[in-house]
C-alpha cells in the first residue's frame, strides 16, 4: 500500500514511520509513504501557498494551484490513484471506510490542509473524498492523516495478527468489552472470574455479553446498525433484553 501524503509539515510523519506497529509494517515493506510539500511547487520567492479568502473573512486559504500540482508529481511518480482529503465538514471515518481502503490497496494520496481552508477548486477538481476524524477543528490535517493511516495499516495483511484486527471495536459491530490483565488483584479491584475459569464458551459469553453492554451504554446507535444488519442473533437479543431490565439503556442519557 502506497501513500502520499500532501503537507506543509512533512518531519510529522515520523510517528508512524518510525514508531509502533506502522514502523514495523513499513520496515517489512507492507506500505510506504512519500510526503509532497506544496510550497515545493510555489512559484514566488517566499514560496507563499495561502492567500486572503475572496469575500473577505478570517483566516488564509490554501491556494489550488501549488496542491494541485502536488497531487500531479504524486501521479507522475506511480501514486494518489485515489485523493481523499481531511476537513471537519467531510463525512465521517468509519470503520467501515478504512476496510475498505485497505482492501483495495493500491495508492492513496491524502491531502492535508492548513490555515481557514483549502481552495475549493482544488477540492472539485482533485479530491475524490473528504473525511473527518470528529466534530472538532485542529490546526491542520496532518494528526487525522496520520490516524486514517495508522487504521489502514492495521487492516494490511501480515501488520498484525489477523484475530486481533477482527476482534477490535467496530469490527464485529460493537463496541469492545473490558480487558484485564495481571495481577489478579490490583487495588482491591479484582478480575471477573469467569475469566480464571478456563471454561472458553462461558467467557466467550462473557465476552459478548460485555460488548454488548457498552454498546448500549456508549453507542446505542450501534445496537440499532447492528440489528438491522443482521448481526445480532437470538441469545443477543435476550443479553439486551436483560441489560435493559437492569436499566443499562439509562446509562447514558441519566450521565
Amino acid at each position: 500500500m502506497r501513500f502520499d501524503v500532501v503537507t506543509l509539515f512533512p518531519e510529522m510523519f515520523v510517528a508512524v514511520t518510525e514508531h509502533g506497529i506502522t514502523r514495523r509494517a513499513h520496515e517489512l515493506g507492507l506500505w510506504s509513504l512519500t510526503t509532497w510539500n506544496p510550497r515545493d511547487f510555489a512559484t514566488d520567492a517566499h514560496r507563499t501557498v495561502d492567500d486572503r479568502p475572496y469575500g473577505g473573512g478570517p483566516g488564509m486559504v490554501m491556494m489550488a494551484e501549488p496542491m494541485a500540482q502536488a497531487i500531479d508529481a504524486a501521479r507522475a511518480g506511480g501514486g494518489g490513484a485515489r485523493v481523499i482529503a481531511l476537513g471537519p465538514g467531510g463525512q465521517p471515518l468509519t470503520d467501515t471506510l478504512v476496510r475498505r481502503w485497505a482492501g483495495q490497496g493500491g495508492s492513496l494520496a491524502v491531502v492535508c490542509g492548513r490555515y481557514e481552508g483549502t481552495d475549493q477548486r482544488f477540492l472539485d477538481a482533485y479530491v475524490d473524498e473528504v473525511v473527518s476524524v470528529g466534530d472538532f477543528v485542529m490546526s491542520g490535517g496532518e494528526l487525522a492523516a496520520m490516524a486514517l493511516i495508522d487504521a489502514m495499516v492495521r487492516q494490511l495483511p501480515g501488520a498484525l495478527k489477523e484475530a486481533s484486527a477482527d476482534e477490535e471495536s467496530f469490527a464485529t459491530g460493537l463496541l469492545d468489552g473490558p480487558h484485564y490483565t495481571r495481577p489478579e488483584s490490583w487495588r482491591g479491584r479484582v478480575v471477573p472470574q469467569v475469566l480464571m475459569s478456563g471454561r472458553h464458551k462461558d467467557i466467550e459469553a462473557w465476552r459478548r455479553r460485555e460488548a454488548l453492554r457498552s454498546t448500549m451504554t456508549s453507542r446505542p446507535e450501534m445496537i440499532r446498525a447492528a440489528r438491522a444488519d443482521g448481526r445480532l442473533d437470538a441469545r443477543d437479543e435476550k443479553d439486551l433484553r436483560e441489560l435493559a431490565q437492569m436499566g443499562v439503556a439509562e446509562q447514558k442519557s441519566a450521565a
